[in-house]
């Protein structure tokens, strides 16, 4: 078996992990290439020979690995999410088991699921711009949200972020025209996110039966105006992960493409990286299938007729020779 492991090695507090499952991957007879991603790496140069490999690794947190499965997209290539980050929210929502002996055997079974991507494009300083997204984007509270983390994400982790909303007791409320697949809406409030997958920390599914696989985008606008607001939904979440009695000052939309134009300029996230400080229109479209995801037998998304048998066996599982 070929594979390429592409590493972030400054996503979250530098975990040495992926290392662990290398040498789980690897056995006698295989080639692994790692490929340590840098500051001003070029991903497509990175992925450029991805389809000569039997699997593609693709190792960081959401931000690199979002970054990554866009460049993949469309490609006929499976591909391993690795949890090196912080938050690490798309390995969450795939679920896979963590360890990275069983990382590795599914890497070996190779069952994948074709799952979707977001795209997002906006302006800023004249110029176009667009991004893939894997988990949501948004504009509003959660981008000034991400900005207000940052600096403590190393230090606190997914503790960073409650601090940091709770330093901004009255975030902005924007009026926003959102139009889901050419139906417009009109809402007030404090953010408005675009996304492929809605389960946060704490297991918390934001909207209920937002997946990856329905090639379809939710988009969620919390109307509130002070962040106290926001203890009435978390609590919600907390009792009723799943959300099956729905969720409280959220406005909730779904569909393929999306529309988003806001009263005044704010700042907006794509997978917890805060790439624009001012935004009023941008919009999004989802991709889907874009990404052949290796799942195991854990993940919400494992295939209903699984393999009987490893695509990759190891050379203890080939037949000896007559």
């Amino acid at each position: 078996m070929r594979c390429l492991i592409a590493h972030n090695p400054r996503s979250g507090f530098g975990s040495d992990a992926v290392f662990a499952f290398e040498r789980e991957l690897v056995h006698a007879g295989d080639e692994c290439v790692l490929r340590v991603l840098g500051e001003e790496c070029d991903n497509e140069q990175v992925l450029a020979d991805a389809e000569s490999f039997d699997v593609v690794v693709v190792s960081g947190g959401d931000g690199t690995v979002s970054n990554l499965l866009y460049t993949l997209r469309n490609r006929d290539v499976d591909v391993c999410v690795f949890p090196s980050g912080t938050a690490n929210l798309l390995f969450a929502n795939i679920g896979n088991s963590p360890e990275p002996a069983a990382l590795a055997r599914a890497c070996r079974w190779a069952n994948t699921a074709a799952c979707d991507l977001g795209e997002a494009s906006w302006i800023a300083d004249g110029a176009s711009h667009t991004r893939g997204f894997s988990i949501m984007a948004g504009t509003g509270f959660d981008a000034e949200l991400m900005s207000a983390a940052a600096p403590n994400k190393k230090a606190m982790g997914e503790a960073a972020y409650f601090m940091a909303a709770l330093s901004d007791p009255s975030p902005r409320v924007v009026h926003y025209r959102i139009e889901v697949d050419g139906v417009a809406h009109e809402c007030d409030g404090i953010a408005c996110l675009v996304a492929n997958n809605a389960m946060i920390q704490l297991d918390m599914e934001i909207v209920p039966g937002c997946t990856m696989v329905d090639g379809r985008l939710d988009v969620i606008v919390l109307e509130v105006s002070r962040t106290a607001e926001l203890i009435r939904p978390l609590l919600s979440g907390l009792l009723d992960p799943k959300g099956k009695l729905g969720r409280p000052t959220l406005e909730t939309f779904r569909g393929r493409s999306v529309s988003i134009t806001a009263s005044e300029p704010i700042p907006m996230q794509v997978d917890g990286e805060v790439i624009c400080d001012a935004v009023t229109h941008w919009d999004a479209r989802v991709l889907a299938g874009a990404n052949n995801l290796v799942v195991d037998g854990l993940s919400r998304y494992a295939p209903d007729e699984p393999r009987t048998a490893p695509k990759h066996p190891v050379a203890a599982d080939l037949p000896f020779p007559e």
